[in-house]
């Protein structure tokens, strides 16, 4: 069935520009860089993925330049002539040439899902296994700029119904100062919204179980990833050591981690990415072994455009242990639209589109003035 056979697959890097500049412990960006990766069928299908890191490659090791090189260079050749429905095939065959690259992958795979499903006429969700969910509660992310700052976006967010949980980025004061602007945040969003705040891995252990039980007494209900990733037991410490629930992030990017951080009970939420993961497949399998033990999973973001933000969707809306809700708000803090008909967020929720393959169209004009040059 030629209708299936790779002829092309084509990139393009876009600069997407937010609505306010969004910091991180170490870093800040005010634009998205993004590899958006084509896969063309000899019968005109055609599907598309993300591959896009959180300003930068301080997260992931990756960045979108070294995605473009190793998609065009080493995966684009070992797809040409292959079906898009081989994709368990297609992924051995690329992990054979590249070892890790899971951003790289990711996009790649993704294009893979959404173009067999447009070949069949059916959602992503349906090659993942159906949807469990037409939608998932969104939390919005906000950076480490001063309490006053941080609290009038947040009372605007609530008072516009658009969300009702938010998280706050930490890690790039001293931790006392750190502690006591995220203590101000929480005494005015107390009894009118959910806190959680993110250390992207910034503190120790001693750090962690020094100032955390502090902002537990604040109000703050969850904390992601107060250590460093390879740091599994200490994770399982501070998890033991708190009484509400530690999410795990860094930590976890492939299912054997997911494996690793059950047995030893290190975290109560898994952070989903299909980004991080290296794709829906990878990513689908975490949230299944979540499930068997009994741990709720929650879908990350990477600041991902539409395409990804879709992709990322699909995912939590297939996954039944996709409980704890997501944070895929990255379309929103976006100050231009990448498609003819953007996802619809409502209620607090991002909203499952409807139509074949992720559901959702580019627009080439839009396409075509944020490309890079």
């Amino acid at each position: 069935m030629n209708d299936l056979v790779i002829d092309r697959v084509e990139t393009v890097l876009l600069d997407i520009p937010l609505r306010r500049p969004h910091r991180f412990a170490r870093t800040s960006m005010d634009a998205q860089p993004v590899l958006l990766v084509f896969v063309r069928t000899a019968g005109g299908g055609a599907g598309v993925g993300e591959g896009v890191v959180p300003a930068g490659p301080w997260w992931g090791g990756e960045s979108v330049e070294t995605m473009q090189l190793v998609v065009e260079r080493y995966i684009a050749p070992l797809l040409l002539g292959r079906r898009v429905d081989d994709i368990a095939g297609v992924l051995r065959d690329v992990g054979d040439v590249v070892a890790a690259n899971l951003y790289a992958k990711c996009a790649v795979e993704v294009a893979l899902h959404d173009a067999w499903a447009r070949c069949l006429g059916v959602p992503v969700h349906t090659l993942l296994g159906g949807a469990a969910r037409t939608s998932v509660p969104v939390t919005w992310a906000l950076g480490t700029e001063p309490a006053p700052a941080v609290v009038e976006e947040a009372l605007g967010k609530l008072d516009a119904g658009l969300h009702r949980s938010f998280k706050l980025k930490m890690g790039a004061q001293d931790p006392a100062d750190d502690v006591a602007r995220i203590c101000a945040v929480a005494e005015k969003l107390a009894g009118v919204a959910s806190v959680r705040v993110d250390l992207n891995a910034r503190w120790d252990r001693l750090t962690s179980l020094t100032h955390l039980p502090t902002l537990v007494d604040a109000g703050v209900d969850l904390v992601e990833q107060p250590v460093p990733g390879a740091e599994f037991e200490a994770l399982a410490e501070i998890n033991r050591a708190l009484p509400i629930p530690v999410m795990a992030d860094e930590s976890l990017r492939t299912p054997t981690d997911a494996l690793r951080l059950a047995k030893l009970g290190a975290a109560d939420v898994y952070s989903l990415k299909t980004t991080k993961s290296g794709g829906l497949r990878a990513t689908k399998a975490i949230a299944e072994i979540a499930a068997a033990a009994g741990i709720p999973c929650h879908a990350g973001t990477s600041i991902e455009s539409p395409i990804g933000t879709a992709a990322s969707l699909h995912l939590a809306c297939a996954a039944p242990a996709a409980t704890w809700g997501s944070e895929l708000f990255g379309p929103l803090l976006m100050s231009e639209e990448l498609l003819t008909t953007p996802l619809r967020y409502a209620d607090g929720e991002l909203h499952l589109p409807d139509g074949p393959g992720l559901g959702v169209e580019l627009d080439p004009a839009a396409v075509h003035a944020l490309t890079r040059r």
